[in-house]
């Protein structure tokens, strides 16, 4: 890398092999998008299903057109792909704002700004106050005189806490862009590497031939952020998806849902009822035509070259036929109208007003819509403490010197004494002379031994900076305990349980050990290989024998709710794990505090002896994690449980270590610091804290919260109605298709397996896309069984679906079996009430098709009112979509059958619904069948709501009689009025 001024005819070295300084995060261009998304589409299973099927109509003849599977497989691939190109277009358009900020560069001894994409390595970089580094940099100087700068790396690890950085040593003095541009230099440095912590290694760096000390140096990284007033000048050595920013990112595993895996077995199945049902009516076709008069008709012009076909092609294209005319039993349209109800239902989340906070003036945030109703399952939640269940936010409140408490405050002989109390055993009194050197002492290490630096403002609120007291700065420093050090010492010269505590320590040094002491560091900093493992033995050899002045005691308080939050989890069935690097008795107090330890209760430790008592905690550390087997025995048999001094590493195997035993638990890991991202990861779900420290946890997260307490609503509320709404979603997508497809193979058995279609084309391709489909997805969208309040108030709901269970096999065989009956009641209950009966004024029966619009008719109007019975929450959007799409259908087949369309090479709808409606037996007809197809839903509702009622159905209930002040009346209906708040049903 050649930098700085540049001789004529002298470039970047081999500047080919540099990328430029773009950030691509995008997955598609504007030329690949149609193909690359197209093949993605494909890969999943049903659409390629229905793309053979399609592709099957147009080789073969078939029963049916190829419209009737091309449009609805059009129209499911081209929403798809609208919603991929909209969520990809916003990355495109964060790229954007990120490539083109605007950059100092150091251009021929003056600053120039250009954009960022435009910065190439090998230039100089001007970095001011709280500004970005653009690129991976070589701090060069900065205006400080030490050649020091601050900076935070909340953006790429997660910590907000303020980082000390080192200028190279041969070129900090440098402060002004003449001095800079004077120099040039060549760097020899190491393949992009995307180790964050690892220091740097520049293999040579020289300055008109004179070797340049940095073996070994801290790069600043792009998406750090300098702080403090100074101006800092580096060398751009990597640059756009060589940095270290890009190296690290890695795109999520996809994961699934527990109703997507339910969903995914249930269309296997109906699959192999789809193969089934082509197998029987090919089979019975040829048993039907065995018999010579049975054989296809003469008039029919296909009958001679089939007869001449080989038998086996001539069954296997049979097959192929009932395939396609039996395939709409998979809902082709459910994929898409999922997608949909997640994708809009995230807004619901985002846009709750309760669960914005107005100290950080943050809102939830969704990273992925698909696991929305996977918040409804939780089983495990697993949490990390500090920033999480506290508020990261320290404050110095104790500090003992050689065995003497003090305290701000504390009560002695019945009076409360005010700032600089000692407590020593049970007595109060002062300290005298023999402990002022160790005072001098330990307030000497408090003050010297830190990383703090104060931030001074020009002004403040109009003060200028000489009229600023004491108390108006702003201390910065590695460490948030050491900010609570240095503020505490304003305040007080001051053991409660869960207090952080630091020792204080002290030992003299002779000259010699000095010097001694400092060459040995210098020659492990400066050395090639083993650096950490030597720097870490001349640390050990130094510090010993020292001399113990005291120790601090930091406070982290509890956040906002956090014990409330954790009490309704607990009641809701989902038990709470606390994993913690911090030591036992800190993360103890803490589970104490906020209600996830009860003091009546017995803290266990690791033991092979199982536990039967459901109402113990337990206590881990790191080590424990390692006995697998024993550690579940144990974990699995307590309501609580605590890990501490757990490694980031750790926290991920916990979490892993639950996921995968026998029960496969649903889990979720929330946590705010960088610690956390790898037990987020693991987990289900995913959620991470907008805390302090960074967003690096909220980015890798599935959801974000600003606080701890909005999980509380986010699982019971938001994650019980996603449950509820998608699970009813997909059971009824399944009914209305075995509804629609199943009078259609009983149809065969009367047409002599001719794969005679019972509906007209029209029907086909609308009855998913038009007819059926935006009731269901508004019902997916706005459904409360129960409303939020209730949900809130009573934690205990949560169990009625946890489990997946509206999606178990029960419910499964209900709703098919339902299905089934009302397709067989559509299907008889029509032929018998029109067989041989003259309906028409001119004394002609009904054909074909108007028997099948018949039929349809029915099927229409009986999975449409289902749903209205299933509705509870009752707007004017969903009177508009059930009521508005019957109407729809009435006005499309009065329009179809209506004209003569010219497109059409046949007419036979036409006329064929004003003639079904003019009859008056046709009318009753449906009106009776409809009410013969709803009434086992009803009775079914009614009995199980009286004699197998759920806990959320007697909670409605009991609730409904107290709103009404009516104890004495008895439910009996199936379905409290939606008027009133208090409304839900029996789920199955």
């Amino acid at each position: 890398i050649v930098c700085w001024r540049r001789e004529l005819g002298t470039e970047a070295y081999i500047p080919q092999r540099f990328p430029d300084n773009r950030i691509v995060s995008s997955k598609y261009t504007f030329w690949n998008f149609v193909p690359k998304n197209l093949f993605e589409q494909f890969r999943r299973i049903a659409n390629f299903y229905f793309l053979i099927i399609f592709l099957v109509q147009l080789i073969i003849d078939t029963p049916t057109s190829p419209v009737t599977s091309g449009l609805p497989l059009l129209f499911v691939i081209t929403v798809t792909a609208i919603k991929q190109g909209y969520e990809d277009w916003l990355r495109h358009k964060a790229d954007n704002a990120m490539n083109q900020c605007p950059v100092h560069f150091i251009q021929h001894g003056k600053l120039v700004r250009k954009q960022s994409r435009k910065l190439r390595v090998g230039d100089i970089v001007m970095v001011k106050e709280d500004e970005t580094f653009p690129c991976d940099l070589i701090f060069l100087s900065s205006s400080r005189g030490d050649g020091t700068c601050f900076v935070t790396t909340a953006s790429l690890d997660g910590e907000s806490s303020h980082k000390t950085y080192y200028a190279v040593q041969d070129t900090k003095a440098f402060h002004n862009e003449q001095e800079i541009d004077a120099l040039h230099a060549t760097i020899e440095c190491e393949q992009p590497q995307p180790d964050l912590y690892k220091l740097h290694r520049i293999k040579e760096m020289t300055d008109y031939n004179n070797l340049v000390n940095c073996a070994f140096i801290k790069l600043l990284y792009r998406a750090i952020v300098s702080k403090i007033s100074c101006l800092i000048s580096g060398v751009a050595i990597y640059t756009g998806m060589e940095t270290k920013m890009a190296l690290n990112y890695q795109a999520k595993s996809q994961k699934r849902s527990a109703v997507e895996k339910s969903m995914n077995v249930f269309l296997i199945v109906y699959l192999c009822i789809l193969i089934s049902k082509a197998l029987i009516n090919t089979v019975l076709k040829y048993v039907w035509q065995s018999e010579p008069f049975r054989d296809e008709p003469w008039y029919n012009q296909k009958t001679e070259p089939e007869r001449k076909r080989n038998l086996f092609l001539r069954a296997f294209t049979d097959f192929l036929a009932f395939m396609v005319l039996f395939n709409y039993i998979i809902p082709v349209s459910m994929y898409v109208t999922v997608e949909m109800q997640k994708f809009l239902g995230s807004y619901f989340l985002t846009w709750d007003e309760e669960m914005f906070d107005e100290d950080t003036g943050e809102g939830p945030l969704v990273n992925t819509s698909d696991l929305n109703e996977e918040l409804g399952q939780i089983e495990y939640v697993f949490t990390d403490k500090t920033g999480t269940l506290t508020e990261n936010n320290m404050e110095f409140v104790e500090c003992c010197i050689e065995g003497h408490v003090y305290v701000p405050h504390v009560i002695c002989n019945g009076q409360i004494l005010h700032d600089c109390t000692e407590v020593l055993g049970s007595s109060c009194h002062s300290v005298h002379a023999p402990f002022i050197l160790h005072k001098e002492l330990f307030f000497r290490a408090l003050c010297l031994c830190h990383t703090v630096q104060v931030k001074d403002d020009d002004s403040v609120d109009g003060l200028k900076k000489n009229q600023l007291s004491r108390r108006s700065c702003i201390y910065i420093s590695s460490s948030p305990d050491e900010v609570a050090l240095v503020e505490g010492i304003q305040r007080y010269v001051c053991n409660q349980e869960g207090l952080r505590t630091l020792c204080v320590a002290y030992k003299k040094l002779t000259a010699e050990e000095y010097s001694n002491a400092q060459k040995l560091l210098q020659n492990a900093k400066l050395a090639l290989q083993d650096r950490e493992k030597k720097l870490a033995e001349v640390y050990e050899k130094i510090e010993r024998d020292f001399i113990l002045l005291g120790a601090t005691a930091v406070e982290d308080r509890l956040q906002e709710k956090a014990a409330d939050t954790i009490e309704a989890l607990q009641k809701a069935g989902i038990k709470v794990w606390v994993l913690t690097g911090d030591k036992m008795e800190t993360a103890a107090a803490t589970c104490y505090a906020c209600k996830l330890f009860r003091r009546n209760t017995q803290i266990l430790e690791l033991t092979t002896k199982k536990i039967e008592e459901q109402s113990l905690h337990d206590v881990q550390d790191g080590s424990s994690a390692n006995y697998r087997e024993l550690f579940l025995e144990i974990c699995r048999n307590c309501s609580a449980v605590l890990c501490c001094r757990m490694a980031p590493l750790q926290k991920a195997q916990i979490v892993k270590l639950i996921k995968l035993s026998k029960e496969h638990p649903i889990t979720l890991a929330i946590g705010d610091g960088a610690n956390d991202v790898s037990m987020i990861l693991e987990a289900h779900v995913g959620i991470g804290i907008i805390g302090k420290e960074g967003r690096q946890a909220a980015r890798n997260s599935d959801y974000a919260i600003p606080k701890f307490k909005h999980l509380k609503k986010m699982l019971l509320v938001h994650g019980h109605f996603y449950y509820v709404r998608i699970s009813e979603l997909v059971q009824y997508f399944f009914y209305k298709n075995v509804c629609f497809i199943f009078p259609q193979f009983l149809y065969q058995f009367f047409c002599g397996f001719s794969q005679q279609t019972l509906y007209d084309t029209a029907y086909l391709t609308l009855y998913n896309i038009s007819f059926t489909s935006l009731p269901i997805l508004l019902y997916g969208l706005m459904e409360q069984h129960v409303s939020a309040d209730t949900l809130k108030r009573e934690p205990s709901l949560y169990r009625d679906v946890a489990k997946n269970a509206l999606l178990r096999w029960r419910a499964f065989i209900y709703w098919t079996f339902l299905g089934v009956f009302d397709a067989v009641v559509f299907f008889f209950g029509a032929y018998f009430l029109f067989d041989n009966t003259v309906v028409t004024s001119n004394g002609q029966m009904f054909g074909n098709w108007t028997f099948g619009t018949l039929v349809f008719t029915v099927l229409v109007f009986t999975v449409t009112l289902k749903l209205a019975l299933d509705t509870h929450y009752w707007t004017w959007i969903n009177h508009f979509m059930i009521w508005g799409s019957l109407v729809f259908y009435i006005i499309f087949s009065l329009l179809w059958g209506g004209i003569i369309w010219p497109f059409l090479n046949y007419q036979r709808m036409y006329y064929v619904f004003m003639q079904m409606l003019s009859s008056g037996p046709a009318w009753l007809g449906i009106i009776l069948l409809i009410t013969v197809s709803l009434l086992p839903d009803v009775l079914k509702k009614v009995l199980c709501r009286q004699l197998w009622p759920t806990a959320t159905e007697r909670i409605q209930v009991k609730i409904f009689f107290i709103v009404k002040g009516s104890p004495s009346v008895v439910c009996v209906t199936g379905c409290i009025p939606a008027t009133s708040e208090w409304y839900g049903e029996r789920r199955c």
